[in-house]
């Protein structure tokens, strides 16, 4: 009898260990699928932009390169390093090879969640919050910095909470992970703000004779810290990024991912919040004061962003799985049972993705919705003849993949509060008559509209402008 539970016992190890491959895997395989999805923000046309010239340049832009209104104002590429990832993606396998990258770095974000949660959690319960996860994830899984920095951003929360978990100090070896994340992408600020609740809940769980070791081990680490988020070729500066961003104010309404959850229809985001406000009124949730405040944090952040439901799905989580755990025996992991050992795994998942990516490569479908993507209508204008161009906001990645000067793109920190809001108010025609003096101010010879924009109507019974095309994506007025 006891030989077979110790099989049986090995069976369960083993099965565990393959778990966070498994799901990975899953996610990949599932993405891939799904892979025009992921291609679907205006946006990464212009990241692959970026990196084409910081790769044919051999540097990183101090000022912008891009635009028709502020080319040559001060601006810095914070999320170079990404850029170039894609950049160099889309040369060697076109838009199959950026999809791949993409969902790549997702499915090793969910891979290390299952992996952190199997070391306090039981299968099942891992499996639940991994799917709540995923449902957050879902409308923000684009083909973009972020997902790069996603699974960083994983690995380096989840290290510094089980560090106040086993009440030992912070690893100093996590340190590189910051630089990496600093020239992936902007929210590495968030990781560095993180690091004052995480200490201050080591504090509070340390013995008092031992207080004053914690306050210099944390107090050092959040220092080289900050010192290793400045290892970038724009130094402290590219924290400063994140403030010009916050600064943006009222203009980030403007843009879809910047705006507050939509509660007007039930979505994913309302099912998990509910479904998690049920569970602990229900079985009577108790947390630490500091895992509160940490959740709260989120909870507010992907209340208030769209963009930032992420933050909640793969870190509520991790901020949860040991205070639970303590809590609910029913969910506890068995500490024999949550080893992982088994080789196997990894291979056969590279072998998986490998074998995947080999057959997305024969679809032809793989690219970004013509909705954003207005090449018709630009093959109308005569870029060599013709001054700047007034494009719709969601135009303007296209125009710079293409190598034609935007009005506005996607990099809201460049052009400021007061630049967005005129722009959006005078295409809404909140302000009929500064339209008209946008149009003059800037010599707009051209205008490179999606067809249910307000000014499109107006243009079409101005004298001096007149229609030169138009289908479903685009329409393209002209100054006579």
């Amino acid at each position: 009898m006891s030989e077979q539970i110790i099989r049986r016992t090995g069976r369960m190890v083993d099965a565990q260990s393959a778990m966070p491959c498994v799901v990975a895997a899953g996610v990949y395989v599932l993405l891939i699928a799904l892979a025009p999805r992921l291609l679907s923000d205006p946006d990464t046309y212009s990241h692959i932009a970026l990196g084409r010239w910081i790769l044919e340049h051999h540097a990183v832009p101090t000022t912008d390169p891009f635009s028709a209104t502020l080319r040559g104002t001060h601006w810095v590429a914070f999320e170079w390093l990404s850029q170039t990832v894609f950049a160099m993606a889309y040369a060697t396998a076109g838009w199959t090879g950026v999809v791949a990258l993409a969902a790549a770095a997702i499915a090793a974000a969910f891979g290390l969640l299952t992996r952190f949660l199997l070391r306090e959690w039981q299968p099942n319960a891992v499996l639940i919050a991994v799917l709540c996860a995923v449902l957050l994830t879902a409308p923000h899984i684009l083909a973009r910095p972020h997902i790069l920095a996603l699974p960083v951003m994983v690995g380096w929360i989840a290290t510094l909470i089980r560090a106040v978990d086993t009440r030992r100090s912070p690893p100093w070896l996590l340190l590189p992970l910051m630089t990496l994340w600093a020239n992936l992408h902007g929210s590495f600020t968030f990781g560095l703000a993180m690091i004052a609740p995480i200490a201050c809940d080591a504090l509070w769980r340390a013995p008092h004779a031992e207080r004053l070791s914690v306050v210099r081990q944390w107090t050092f680490f959040a220092l080289l810290a900050f010192g290793a988020a400045c290892l970038n070729p724009y130094g402290p500066e590219a924290i400063l990024v994140t403030f010009r961003t916050i600064a943006l104010g009222g203009a980030l309404t403007t843009i879809t991912e910047w705006r507050s959850q939509d509660f007007t229809h039930i979505g994913g985001f309302e099912i998990v919040m509910l479904a998690a406000f049920g569970f602990a009124l229900y079985r009577g949730v108790t947390l630490p004061l500091l895992r509160i405040v940490m959740l709260l944090g989120v909870l507010h952040l992907s209340l208030s962003q769209v963009r930032h439901a992420d933050l909640l799905g793969m870190l509520a989580p991790i901020f949860l799985a040991r205070p639970l755990a303590e809590q609910f025996a029913t969910i506890a992991a068995n500490r024999m049972e949550t080893t992982l050992r088994a080789a196997w795994p990894p291979v056969a998942t590279v072998l998986l993705l490998i074998a995947v990516t080999g057959l997305a490569s024969l679809r032809n479908d793989i690219a970004p919705p013509t909705r954003i993507t207005p090449a018709d209508a630009i093959h109308t204008i005569d870029t060599t003849k013709i001054g700047p161009i007034l494009n719709d906001y969601d135009f303007g990645g296209y125009l710079d993949f293409v190598g034609i000067a935007p009005f506005i793109d996607g990099r809201s920190e460049l052009y400021g509060q007061s630049y967005i809001l005129r722009y959006d108010r005078a295409l809404s025609l909140q302000n009929l008559p500064d339209f008209l003096r946008l149009l003059d101010e800037y010599r707009i010879q051209s205008t490179l509209l999606a067809p249910s924009t307000p000014a499109v109507g107006l243009l079409d019974r101005l004298p001096e402008w007149k229609r030169v095309y138009a289908d479903d994506i685009a329409v393209v007025h002209s100054r006579r």
